[in-house]
């Protein structure tokens, strides 16, 4: 090696042409091989401990750093004991003396690296590792050097990552849990004399700002005066150096609360320290003198204060998210509320200079964020213990989160204000239904604080009281759960309302109820301005003023509508008889509302401001059909009630509902306004089913209008939600009607003259047409095909879960549109578009009506699907067709799950061939491709064929299983079992995750319900070869985050055979690892205990995985030729 001067030089110019604009990538690659070499050179460290004293640069400073990094990470092992010494001796002694004038990164990056050296070396060969930081702390110098050194082995130590064995995990995590009190004591003890050393101490103080703050809820709160008093003090400004002492100590306290268990050495004088410097965060006036003062500095200082506020409250929280507290901590959380309590009035305190909102405003968002995370968790983790303290007034903190929640500066800290409530309603109701008895008592405390905030929600979603706050609302970008801010914030103050709807019915419908009827009056009064132009229609209504006044009105009603619809589940089932008025109010008047929108037509109208009030009108028209659609459970609980008194009421009400749908299934009607209409009719037809629906002139109407040839068609979606409609009219019994009553004749014969105009231009292509030259051309043929096939599909599926009469008669109609399909399919199989949409149609047929269509007919499908998918057509389909041809596959082997899931022995004739079909030709396709596409369902499929038709592999007879020792049970077809045992092994060694957790799941449902694991031929030629890929798999990490299921399946498959997994496999696999000495694997074997239950023996696991990787981390380690003892 050239002298250390010369290559300091050299370094130094390296990385400053490294890092230069100008310098190619390829010149990079040279140089970073060139510091390769370098740093692996024995001794290189040396050079590095002179480079770290000698220069100035900071590429060259982090450099060296690594060398150190690598070299006591990676290959401290092989490194000469006095080495070793030298480096212990010489980095901290550098840190010391340069600890001021390092950048903060450089310095950090040296205390890690001497972290690192204790975390080997602590506390056998560097003894004093601990005890030098606990003095660095000690003495004032040092201080904040000392810290960072805490936090870092705080970080590297009590977590580490897995270059260490498990022992020695275990044997760092106690020799620090032994230090904590030490530390904790320590870092008090500094938290505390700075405080009191800036404290404000004159005799008599003057007059706080906030000496009127203890008023009843303190003393309610605080029980004794003193800490009253001490939280009452002014807050000591203190100096830039004490800040950052402060913070350092406070950062490391957040880190050791996040890993030692509650406990004494916690003492109340350190959380009482703590709460002074979360007010840091809360003191307003200390961010104003900053900002009065003016220089930047004192703005600074402001915004560090504010950071030592969110520190405080970091380490509060940190805290309260341990859900396991012991006796003893119980009485230390109280305290802790408590003194949060009182930060939370001190925020909240609505003095006369200052709004709450403002006050909030002024404070950090972070420290913000902080303070609700802490009121998240005090209600999900701590409330049920806390409640039942009598000196703790719940209801008083509810009326301070009632205060933070409604006076929140942003969106989404009033959001996550809502999500406390949530869980607070939540807790409220699961307690009440546990504590029937004191149902009334419970309502009664908490009645005044829930209605208060009902009234609040609702205020807040309405632009009549909010409308500032709504208009900055997005209510057009998507989110990823594919809504808009705007649907978002109304959602989520909905499910409050809701929340509070099932603890307090009868006071939630009076609150709303009025406040809808409101805007109802608006909306159904705008028919007197409606005056007829030469064009049509025209709302008389232009001033501008008048205009906003009604855009906010119909906004509101909007939005009452989807909260009167959440609300319905609330007056069905037990409630239906007590809340039938009610319920009978909304649904009248909301008939009443959609039959206005229908005749007066306030979706076509000319308004002053087209495209603000027409969205608006649509919107109102939309939703009054969404909520009507919302009570029609209650209207088939009204139906079934109805039949028994035969009320007029009820058939009006359908009637004139339906004379409101009618006019607006039509082309002419926006697609919002259609769509709704479109489910609301589903609805009636499907879950109120009233038997006199058929027989409205309305229905008769949508009949003739859907089956007419020349009527123009509805798009796509809405053309299939009508014609569900219609066949679940004609096809759904009626509730509480006898079979007589159903009138099957003649519903039978109109759904045949449904299906009959439906599919009229199907039934007329030919195959031969399709084949030949075509009459059609070939895109036309397509669109006929997708949408006849897109109805039939849902007319199907709507019905497959429905009784064996309307399957009957469903399947009568379509008959000879099945049959068309089938022979249309074989012309079409080159058009993977086509192909996919009727395989999706017949696999619908397959899972609704396979007993409909009879086992002749059924077996030609296959036989016909069989015939045309070779291994030509399925290469071509999954290699050259993308993502349609793979779906094409996929579809198929979806139809085959069906298949061979059915009962009985009518298909087991097709079991040969769909096996043959899967192993033969499927799975070499797809086995060495990447791509997941069609493997998921090629395993499904495999798994149906085992879990379905486990007689076709082991015929056991009942004379077997009942002498336990006979001989083992038979095997039949042993060739294909081995073949899909194998296809699920190798799909083990594959890197696609959900794949993997899919197979592992089936093996292990296989054995819990089949007993797979102790079959003779699993046993005795698979069983330790599923272990080892198992135990592979976890040894290079490949599949981390199913680490606990390969665990669970690796200890059921060794405890079919707990005796060969200890004699035999464990000594066989430790004889095959690679990469580990003779005596490594002993000490792996020792190691292993011989637990035999669940929870030992996967700890077993886990360490024996992550100390072979540690050993071959050594090992690689450790120089060329390196004599191993």
């Amino acid at each position: 090696m050239a002298s250390e001067e010369t290559s300091l030089r050299a370094l130094e110019s390296l990385m400053t042409e490294f890092f230069h604009d100008c310098t190619t990538n390829e010149r990079k690659r040279e140089i970073e091989e060139l510091l390769n070499n370098f740093a692996q050179q024995v001794g290189a460290w040396r050079f590095c401990l002179y480079f770290l004293s000698s220069t100035r640069n900071d590429y060259v400073m982090m450099y060296s750093l690594t060398v150190f990094e690598n070299l006591i990470n990676k290959m401290w092992l092989g490194v000469p004991s006095q080495d070793k010494m030298e480096i212990r001796s010489c980095l901290p002694k550098l840190l010391l003396a340069h600890h001021k004038t390092f950048p903060y990164f450089v310095r950090n990056k040296l205390c890690k690296v001497i972290v690192d050296i204790g975390r080997q070396d602590w506390p056998m060969f560097y003894h004093d590792f601990f005890t030098n930081i606990l003095q660095l702390i000690q003495s004032p110098v040092t201080t904040p050097l000392g810290l960072i050194m805490l936090k870092t082995t705080s970080e590297e130590l009590a977590c580490p990552r897995e270059d260490l064995s498990v022992a020695r995990k275990e044997e760092l995590r106690k020799l620090l849990l032994d230090q904590v009190q030490t530390v904790l004591g320590l870092l008090t003890g500094i938290l505390e004399s700075v405080w009191d050393k800036h404290s404000v101490t004159a005799a008599t103080p003057p007059p706080s700002p906030t000496s009127g703050e203890s008023g009843d809820l303190l003393s309610n709160l605080l029980q004794s005066p003193s800490s009253a008093k001490l939280l009452n003090q002014p807050i000591p400004i203190l100096d830039v150096e004490s800040e950052y002492i402060c913070s350092l100590a406070l950062e490391c306290l957040a880190h050791l609360f996040s890993w030692i268990p509650l406990s004494a050495s916690i003492t109340p004088s350190l959380l009482t320290t703590i709460f002074h410097f979360a007010r840091f965060g809360c003191d307003i006036r200390a961010r104003k003198m900053a900002s009065v003062n003016g220089s930047s500095q004192n703005c600074v200082l402001g915004q560090e204060r504010g950071r030592l506020g969110v520190l405080a409250m970091s380490c509060i929280n940190e805290l309260m998210s341990k859900n396991c507290v012991p006796m003893e901590f119980e009485e230390y959380l109280l305290r802790m509320f408590q003194q949060t309590f009182y930060l939370l009035q001190k925020i909240t305190k609505d003095n006369n200079a200052h709004t709450v909102k403002s006050r909030l405003e002024e404070l950090d968002e972070s420290y913000i964020e902080k303070f609700t995370d802490f009121l998240r968790l005090f209600v999900s983790v701590h409330l049920r213990r806390i409640e039942s303290y009598s000196q703790f007034p719940v209801v008083e903190f509810l009326t301070l989160l009632f205060k933070y929640t409604f006076h929140q500066p942003t969106h989404e800290g009033y959001f996550s204000c809502l999500d406390i409530w949530t869980l607070f309603l939540d807790y409220l109701t699961s307690k009440i239904k546990s504590r029937l008895g004191d149902k009334e008592a419970v309502l009664n405390r908490y009645e005044d604080a829930l209605v208060l905030l009902l009234t609040e929600v609702l205020n807040r979603i309405q632009f009549r009281y909010n409308q500032a706050q709504l208009e900055e609302l997005d209510d057009e970008t998507l989110d990823d759960d594919q809504q808009t801010e705007w649907q978002r914030y109304l959602r989520q103050s909905l499910e409050v309302v809701a929340k509070v709807m099932e603890l307090l019915p009868t006071h939630a419908f009076s609150t709303l109820f009025p406040v809808l009827q409101d805007n109802l009056d608006v909306y159904l009064g705008l028919q007197q301005f409606v005056v007829t132009s030469g064009s049509g229609h025209r709302l008389n209504i232009t001033a501008e003023n008048d205009c906003r006044r009604l855009h906010c009105s119909l906004r509101d009603l909007s939005s009452l509508l989807q909260a009167v619809g959440r609300l319905a589940e609330y007056f069905t089932g037990d409630m239906f008889a007590a809340r039938f008025n009610d319920a009978l109010t909304v649904v009248e008047r909301l008939v009443k509302v959609t039959l206005y929108g229908s005749q007066i037509k306030l979706y076509n109208i000319e308004t002053a401001v087209p495209s603000v009030l027409k969205p608006d009108l649509i919107d109102v028209h939309a939703q009054s059909l969404a909520a009507l659609q919302a009570y029609s459970h209650w209207l088939a609980q009204y139906c079934s009630e109805a039949h028994r008194q035969n009320t007029q009421q009820f058939v009006t009400l359908i009637s004139t509902t339906m004379d409101a749908v009618t006019p607006l299934i039509s082309t002419k009607v926006q697609d919002k306004l259609l769509l709704s209409a479109c489910h609301l009719l589903v609805s009636l037809a499907t879950t109120v089913r009233p038997i006199f629906l058929i027989s409205i002139p309305s229905v008769q109407k949508v009949f003739n209008r859907i089956t007419d040839a020349s009527a123009q068609r509805l798009v796509d979606k809405a053309q299939v939600l009508v014609c569900r409609a219609l066949s679940n009219i004609l096809l759904l019994p009626c509730a509480n009607l006898s079979e007589s009553e159903q009138q099957w004749p003649m519903r039978s014969v109109n759904h045949a003259n449904l299906i009959f105009a439906l599919s009229r231009d199907y039934r007329n292509l030919k195959p031969s047409a399709v084949a030949s030259q075509r009459k059609m051309p070939l895109d036309d043929t397509k669109v006929i095909i997708h949408q006849t096939l897109s109805v039939l599909e849902d007319i199907v599926e709507s019905v497959s879960g429905e009784s064996t009469k309307s399957r009957q008669i469903c399947y009568q109609s379509l008959q000879e549109s099945v049959q068309v399909s089938l022979a249309l399919f074989p012309a079409y199989i080159h058009q993977s578009d086509v192909t996919d949409e009727m395989l999706s149609f017949f696999l619908t047929l397959f899972r609704g009506l396979r007993v409909q269509m009879g086992v002749p007919f059924t077996e030609q499908i296959i036989q016909t699907f069989l015939n045309m998918f070779t291994r030509e057509q399925l290469a071509e389909s999954i290699l050259h067709e993308g993502s349609t041809g793979c779906r094409v596959v996929e579809k198929f082997l979806k139809i085959l799950q069906v298949v061979v899931q059915e009962p009985g022995q009518v298909f087991k004739p097709f079991l040969p061939s769909i096996i043959s079909l899967s192993m033969e030709q499927v799975y070499p396709i797809i086995a060495e491709r990447p791509s997941p596409d069609v493997k998921a369902e090629l395993f499904e499929l495999l798994f149906r064929i085992l879990h379905h038709n486990w007689r076709y592999f082991f015929k056991s007879t009942v004379l077997a299983s009942v002498q336990r020792g006979a001989a083992e049970e038979q095997m039949e077809n042993e060739p294909q079992f081995s073949a899909i045992m194998q296809a699920f092994g190798q799909s083990f060694l594959q890197p696609d995750i959900h794949l993997f957790k899919q197979n592992l799941f089936y093996l292990e449902t296989l054995n819990t319900k089949q007993k797979l694991y102790h079959k003779k031929i699993f046993r005795t030629t698979m069983l330790f070869q599923f272990v080892n890929v198992l135990l592979q798999v976890l040894v290079h990490k490949s599949h981390d985050l199913l680490q606990e299921e390969i665990g669970i399946a690796i200890y059921n498959m060794a405890s079919v055979d707990f005796d060969g997994f200890f004699a035999a496999f464990l000594p066989e696999f430790l004889t095959g690892c690679d990469g580990v000495d003779a005596n490594q694997k002993n000490v792996l074997g020792r190691n292993f205990k011989m637990d035999r239950d669940l929870p030992s023996f996967t700890q077993n696991v886990h360490r024996l995985v992550n100390d072979l990787r540690y050993y071959r981390l050594c090992n690689d380690s450790l120089p060329p030729g390196t004599v191993k003892l």
